[in-house]
């Protein structure tokens, strides 16, 4: 919905795996639903493998491949570099991009370690500088029913907040014999289910009740210590498992509430199942990721006799992102989280404004998985989240 006036973004992508095809959905279908101030340019898609990424660019709509991300940075016609890689190369390949002058999506969590999230955030201010944007992809704060539970919250309608609930579930490697991915390799991924399924609370829920976590008390688990190789499945070649399968923390939040967090992969018969509840001395609310379309909301200022949670279908054009998209009680899915999110990002920069989460959020959020982390280790009770070092 755009025309030839219209300015253009290039976009340079690493990756074409689970989150790259998210991402490139987003991309490709941003420009047809939202009057955006930029038109989108999907100019190259990157990843090692030359037979991959070339299906990849094929299938997902990208106009040329590359297979060094270098490329994507040394390329006149990018302006943006979209980082959905796995973690170990987060770093690397955002700060290359900031200093040689493209904005950044870098999908979560930000970094691998506290120091590389930190030296991130500092690439970023010093691009910022120069009107270059960064963002981190935290994609379900932009599920509308989300978004509304924050405005809510905001609006003071639960009143004073005084415990958050917060899961995250899966079940994709209960299988002892599921082979010793990436995702199951410290090295690579620099924790388990706390960095990918963890990270995503933290960030959500602290996103809607606008205070941020200030200490922790965790344990960590890992079931299954060893598993098959990928490449050696045959001859029976077993590796060992360097991340947690499950974390489980309670929390202080800066606001003064409490809160519980439980981030596990060995949840059977849960398959992508996130839920935060929210409760105030005013009313509470609910949001369901496998109900992604509704929020739960109780308002304690009611009469009595008709109190209790109400089911808000969250489809109405006065919802956040909704009237972009289908008439009311017509859903929306997963993949509209990430529209919602380059939609958000092109405005940024056209605007010359700061997009939200920040690398300053990823690196908060880091923050308090490595608190996670230190208290489960050394078993010490509570250990205090870090402020971030002055950037």
């Amino acid at each position: 919905m755009t025309d030839d006036s219209t300015p253009t973004l290039g976009i340079g992508m690493a990756g074409y795996a689970f989150m790259g095809r998210a991402h490139s959905q987003a991309w490709r279908t941003v420009g047809n639903f939202f009057e955006l101030p930029m038109r989108v340019d999907m100019a190259a898609i990157c990843g090692r493998d030359p037979a991959g990424v070339a299906a990849a660019a094929a299938t997902l709509g990208w106009r040329s491949h590359e297979t060094d991300w270098r490329r994507l940075i040394e390329r006149d016609d990018i302006h943006l570099v979209d980082v959905c890689t796995p973690g170990d190369s987060h770093a690397e390949i955002a700060i290359a991009a900031l200093e040689a002058g493209k904005h950044v999506l870098c999908e979560k969590p930000l970094a691998n370690s506290v120091e590389e999230a930190t030296t991130m955030l500092e690439a970023a201010r010093r691009a910022e500088r120069s009107g270059v944007r960064a963002m981190v992809g935290f994609n379900y704060r932009r599920v509308p029913a989300a978004t509304l539970a924050r405005q809510i919250v905001a609006e003071g309608r639960l009143g004073t907040l005084r415990h958050v609930r917060a899961v995250y579930l899966q079940d994709w490697i209960v299988d002892p014999e599921f082979p010793l991915v990436w995702r199951l390799r410290q090295e690579v991924s620099g924790s388990g289910a706390l960095g990918d399924l963890g990270a995503h609370i933290v960030d959500l829920s602290q996103f809607i009740t606008g205070q941020r976590i200030s200490s922790v008390s965790a344990l960590t688990e890992t079931f299954i210590k060893e598993r098959p190789l990928p490449e050696h499945t045959a001859n029976g070649a077993r590796g060992p498992v360097t991340v947690d399968d499950a974390a489980l923390f309670l929390a202080r939040l800066d606001g003064g509430a409490v809160a519980t967090y439980e981030a596990s992969r060995f949840a059977t018969g849960r398959k992508n199942a996130l839920r935060i509840e929210v409760n105030g001395d005013l009313g509470s609310l609910a949001f369901d990721l496998e109900r992604l379309n509704e929020l739960e909301f109780h308002d304690a200022t009611g009469p009595a006799a008709t109190q209790g949670f109400t089911r808000i279908l969250v489809t109405e054009p006065v919802h956040p992102y909704v009237g972009a998209w289908w008439p009311p009680g017509h859903g929306l899915g997963y993949e509209h989280s990430f529209t919602h999110e380059v939609r958000d990002l092109i405005h940024a920069i056209a605007e010359a404004t700061t997009p939200e989460p920040t690398f300053a959020d990823g690196l908060q959020v880091q923050l308090v998985l490595d608190a996670v982390e230190r208290s489960a280790k050394q078993s010490a009770g509570w250990v205090a989240v870090e402020a971030p070092a002055r950037v």
